[in-house]
């Protein structure tokens, strides 16, 4: 008898005895349950990983320079200043005529604001070594979250492609832009092709010379004229007027009624010296879309044409909120606007969806998992009975849930590497169930105790074994969790 007592008594017997006699477990089991739940509901969601890599273009303005004279006298010392800083990986650069771009990328999880004060400093305390050609600079700051989640292309719709230009196209994305910045953690907006509106003004050299008027001059009154200044103010009856000087060029008739200079005594307009023409600006670049056979036989439409101009807007989200909900919100607003903003005829297209995919891939990986707990639970069933194969199908679940409320704590996201993650740790999840299970139900069949004093011994018999090949486990996978480099925000998730 003392043998036995000895057996069941101790900390780790009397923890399991409590939690066999009270529905403690069954309350800490809900609980851990509700907790995944609210993990997986409010943590975002993302196809890759946050990975933290300062990274910052800073472009210089060299007018007048050729690439070899831009190479030589500000690339080449720019990038030997650049490579001094604390925490610099790599320094790329691009020299051509009147400019130059170079890229300063700093290690995987440097701190991004004090890598971006560090390439501040280094460039204002240099200024004084700047050549006399240089005009000025912008260092422009890279993130991963600029990567555009939602692209959206406007494209005349079937039958209507003669109707609008690239010009109508761009005009309409426009006003599409300054209505989708309104929504929540939108954060980069950017309009890519399409051709402005400009006034376009044609110099005729035979006209300056007969008014005698000097390219220069119509180039200086254009600069002058395109400006509003304050001239002051005056009081009078209490009352405080400004004074401007408001001259903006707003259309092509204010353009032609500009005074550029004078001859025999009368004012010489610019509409007498140049053509003038308020239309789209000239083509820099090109950007059409087309559809398969098998897309346009999907919308009904035997035959179209093989491609059409096109304007896309590409917008990005904010660090750390749901991709999927942004995209979401995204498309609901593009569905209010359509009736509001665009005429008929013109179509949106989303040329991607990443907020759609991120939320594909993981419910795939999501029913991947379920289906190997299945596959787990259906083999133990086979091999040790439903009624412990039961306990292991609660016991993967439940530490999953703790898994992922731990996961949203640590501030990652539920993406590819995480899910990835638990996939892997399913194997070593249901080890230790196993062999408790196992082992509770050799005891109780052996028919030497009542069933609660044989799980007792049970659990204490492989207690140190399990505790042993648990912390090997750990020990074994928390060097993950300190790996530099690219790499290490794809395997920290699996340490944790």
């Amino acid at each position: 008898m003392s043998g036995d007592t000895n057996r069941t008594s101790g900390v780790i017997p009397s923890i399991v005895r409590y939690f066999l006699t009270s529905h403690m477990s069954i309350v800490i089991a809900l609980a851990a349950l509700v907790l995944g739940v609210a993990a997986i509901m409010i943590t975002p969601r993302e196809e890759e990983p946050q990975i933290v890599v300062p990274m910052a273009d800073v472009v210089v303005q060299v007018p007048g320079a050729t690439a070899e004279e831009v190479e030589k006298l500000v690339t080449t010392p720019l990038e030997r200043l650049l490579w001094q800083i604390d925490g610099v990986e790599y320094v790329y650069s691009i020299s051509r005529k009147d400019m130059a771009a170079v890229t300063v990328r700093f290690f995987v999880g440097e701190d991004r604001e004090d890598s971006l004060i560090k390439l501040h400093n280094t460039i204002l305390k240099n200024v004084d070594l700047a050549p006399n050609i240089v005009s000025g600079w912008v260092v422009k700051p890279v993130e991963i979250d600029d990567v555009p989640i939602v692209a959206l292309t406007l494209h005349a719709d079937h039958g209507f492609e003669a109707r609008y230009s690239d010009f109508d196209l761009r005009r309409m994305a426009e006003e599409l832009f300054h209505r989708l910045a309104e929504v929540e953690d939108v954060s980069r907006i950017s309009l890519h092709s399409g051709r402005s509106r400009e006034v376009h003004v044609e110099i005729r050299p035979n006209r300056l010379a007969g008014f005698n008027v000097s390219p220069l001059e119509v180039f200086r009154a254009l600069s002058g004229a395109d400006r509003s200044l304050s001239a002051g103010s005056f009081v009078k009856r209490d009352i405080e007027t400004q004074v401007v000087t408001q001259s903006f060029l707003l259309t092509a008739d204010d353009a032609a009624s500009l005074v550029v200079g004078v001859f025999d005594g009368k004012p010489v307009y610019l509409r007498d010296v140049a053509d003038i023409h308020d239309g789209p600006e000239e083509p820099g670049d090109y950007s059409r879309i087309g559809f398969s056979d098998v897309y346009l036989a999907k919308i009904n439409q035997e035959k179209a044409d093989p491609s059409r101009p096109a304007v896309t807007i590409s917008l990005a989200k904010k660090k750390g909120v749901n991709a999927v909900a942004v995209a979401d919100a995204i498309l609901k607003r593009v569905d209010e606007l359509k009736a509001e903003v665009l005429p008929e005829g013109v179509a949106v297209t989303v040329t991607r969806n990443y907020g759609e995919t991120a939320q594909g891939k993981v419910n795939e990986l999501l029913s991947s998992l379920l289906f190997a707990i299945v596959i787990v639970v259906a083999l133990l069933a086979f091999a040790l009975g439903w009624r412990e194969a039961l306990v292991v199908a609660l016991a993967v679940p439940i530490s999953f849930s703790l898994a992922l409320f731990v996961n949203y704590l640590f501030g990652y996201t539920i993406n590819r590497v995480t899910l990835f993650a638990l996939i892997l740790s399913l194997g070593l999840v249901v080890d230790d169930p196993i062999t408790n299970v196992d082992n509770i139900q050799r005891h109780i069949r052996m028919g030497l105790k009542n069933p609660l004093d044989a799980t007792l011994d049970a659990v204490k018999e492989v207690l140190p074994p399990v505790i042993m090949s648990t912390l090997a486990i750990i020990i074994s996978f928390t060097p993950l969790f300190f790996i530099t480099g690219m790499m290490g925000p794809y395997m920290a998730p699996m340490a944790i």
